[in-house]
């Protein structure tokens, strides 16, 4: 599969890689979770002359991992590697050392895993990085995937590589052009409901769309078919990314996930539905630590109001808890043809609210709003008001209120007017509004 996108990070760090060659060695920090397309950013933004030294960073004895990247540096950089270097502290010396004399590229992959094998790592780099990175030419690269660890390895004061990123690179999912040319390279003529099913299921996930368009014709039901089934790859994914951020501590954050995706998205409902448990540290922890859900309020509302949702910010995670995760006896009972008829048939809801946060990335990328958002108000007795989509543009003078349906003939014009009369008084009255109908045939 060729390699799609990634085009402003790509020159980012062919940037970097200048100046590191040029004048004095760079250290760039990539993260972003499993399976998003660090690894092919790094390796294609490093092609060139000069060469590219890769070392994965596995779960092995500090002397063992030591022998192999060894065996990968002398290979890259042809050159010789004393068999008594043991410590990857020895080894990063030596290559700060060749570095006085040469210019290369290091990736270490899976950075955060030092955590695991030999922790004094960090500061021997560090003191290392210090002492050497002045009078060298090195391109270094440190990604990771699991978000909490590599946040506090680089983020945290009181770690040694605090401060010593030159940058830093978050990758996230592929956006709607992308998807869309993807779409009509290998599905020429795709419908706009199978291109938000692609979206829906994989969230831009690179790998996961690499996987569909290599098995599936990008159909509906042949989707589905391929990620609901007997030892898919999908099954246990969502477990496996989670568990390597939450560790053996996880069963209160799996409830509290899955509750949210299933729409129970307020801290006192989530708290009700868990029998009373005190979930406010967890939910905090969800954001600031782990970046697996956000706080949603209701456009330009007070940074500190109460009237607050949550949201899981990965496409894949909600497909997952809601589907797999909530049907754990059917996975067990190896029962996929049943999983996926309760897929297909609920897929019309489920995709609607995915509907939503396509048009939102949409607006986001056109760079024409300053805020995007929803709103809503609850009163006792009463109703709740709610917009699907606003849009406050960066004139500062017009507002885009919007109502997102799957399907046209789904849509209430009279209700809707109400909503945006009553948003005008309560809370745009400032705007000229514009309002629209978004539907598939918009995307």
């Amino acid at each position: 599969m060729k390699f799609y996108n990634r085009t402003k990070e790509t020159e980012e760090l062919r940037r970097i890689q200048s100046r590191a060659f040029e004048s004095r060695s760079r250290m760039t920090v990539i993260t972003g979770r499993r399976r998003i397309g660090k690894t092919s950013l790094a390796l294609h933004a490093t092609r060139g002359e000069q060469p590219t030294v890769y070392l994965f960073v596995s779960r092995k004895n500090e002397a063992a991992l030591c022998e192999e990247f060894a065996g990968l540096i002398s290979t890259a950089l042809d050159c010789y590697v004393p068999p008594e270097i043991k410590s990857f502290r020895s080894l990063f010396q030596m290559l700060m050392e060749l570095a006085k004399t040469r210019k290369f590229n290091l990736i270490i992959d899976e950075f955060q895993e030092f955590f695991n094998i030999a922790p004094s790592v960090f500061s021997d780099i560090q003191n290392i990085w210090d002492s050497y990175r002045n009078d060298t030419h090195v391109n270094l690269l440190l990604m990771g995937s699991v978000y909490s660890m590599m946040h506090q390895i680089f983020e945290n004061y009181h770690e040694p590589l605090f401060g010593r990123a030159d940058a830093n690179i978050r990758l996230s999912g592929f956006g709607t052009e992308t998807m869309k040319e993807i779409m009509h390279d290998f599905r020429p003529g795709y419908t706009n409901d199978e291109l938000l099913a692609f979206y829906c299921v994989t969230g831009g996930v690179p790998k996961y769309i690499e996987l569909l368009c290599e098995d599936t014709d990008l159909s509906i039901e042949r989707m589905i078919d391929f990620i609901v089934r007997e030892n898919s790859l999908f099954i246990n994914e969502g477990r496996s990314l989670l568990i390597e951020e939450f560790g053996k501590d996880y069963g209160l954050y799996f409830s509290v996930l899955s509750c949210i995706a299933s729409g129970i998205n307020t801290q006192g409902a989530i708290e009700s539905t868990l029998g009373g448990v005190t979930v406010a540290g967890h939910l905090k922890r969800l954001i600031e630590d782990y970046s697996l859900i956000k706080r949603v309020r209701p456009i330009m509302s007070k940074p500190r109001s109460q009237n607050v949702q949550y949201e899981i910010t990965d496409n894949f995670l909600k497909f997952w808890f809601n589907y797999f995760d909530r049907n754990q006896t059917l996975v067990e009972l190896n029962n996929f043809e049943r999983l996926r008829e309760i897929v297909k048939s609920d897929y019309p809801t489920f995709s609607g609210l995915a509907l939503e946060k396509w048009f939102r990335l949409k607006m986001m990328e056109s760079h024409e709003y300053s805020e995007i958002g929803s709103w809503w108000e609850r009163k006792k007795g009463k109703e709740a008001y709610e917009i699907d989509i606003i849009g406050i543009k960066t004139d500062g003078k017009t507002a885009l209120v919007a109502e997102v349906k799957r399907q046209r003939r789904n849509y209430d014009h009279k209700l809707f007017m109400e909503k945006v009369e009553y948003i005008k008084t309560a809370l745009l009255s400032k705007f000229e509004i514009e309002t629209r109908l978004l539907t598939l045939d918009d995307m």
